[in-house]
């Protein structure tokens, strides 16, 4: 397998994935913004010029929701996964989604503001409904937590995609000071060897 991999990137949530998994993998390194993603050839591996992509003999598959439950469905004998038997299966696949719908959008916000942009074209008014939005959705994971250390009952997929988007958010500068189970929850993630990995590739 290979990975298309840039660090602090959503390809980190496949990374550590892959190294829960004990697959042995090959990465393709970027950086963030990197020019080269933008050129024809890349293009012809992910169309938008964007990471993660992930190579597996002939299946080439983007989007790192997609890819997780490419490789969970493929490789995974249920330590990572759940199947439509176990009761949390209907959240499980909720908080697999979560990160990308109600998560993600606001940090991508977040970092183009306070990052990615000049001073002259930052927008404060973008940045301050970022992080509402960004405080609202977290409070939800925050509530999910209050009686469980995972989001679906043991550790799972869903773990490595809205822990990685709760992860993100604080590092973007989302205030979790007030949300404790948020803050034991990553912990909780960021002791593991495969997530500790992951994030130093």
């Amino acid at each position: 397998m290979k990975l298309y991999f840039a660090p602090r990137s959503r390809a980190v949530r496949i990374a550590w994935l892959l190294e829960e998994l004990g697959l042995k993998y090959e990465l393709e390194h970027f950086k963030v913004g990197d020019k080269t993603l933008r050129s024809a050839e890349y293009k012809k591996i992910h169309p938008m010029g964007r990471i993660p992509v992930l190579e597996d003999g002939k299946v080439t598959i983007y989007e790192s929701g997609a890819i997780l439950q490419y490789i969970l469905a493929k490789y995974d004998n249920g330590s990572l996964s759940l199947t439509h038997k176990d009761p949390e299966f209907p959240e499980y696949l909720q908080w697999i989604h979560y990160a990308e719908g109600s998560i993600m959008q606001q940090v991508n916000t977040l970092v183009v503001e306070t990052i990615l942009l000049p001073p002259e074209k930052k927008n404060e008014v973008n940045v301050a409904r970022a992080l509402k939005l960004i405080k609202i959705a977290l409070s939800n994971v925050n509530s999910r937590l209050s009686d469980r250390e995972y989001l679906a009952g043991k550790f799972s997929g869903a773990d490595i995609m809205t822990g990685h988007a709760c992860y993100g958010a604080r590092n973007a500068g989302a205030d979790i000071s007030e949300f404790m189970h948020i803050q034991d929850y990553l912990e909780r993630l960021l002791s593991r060897p495969a997530f500790k990995k992951a994030i130093s590739l």
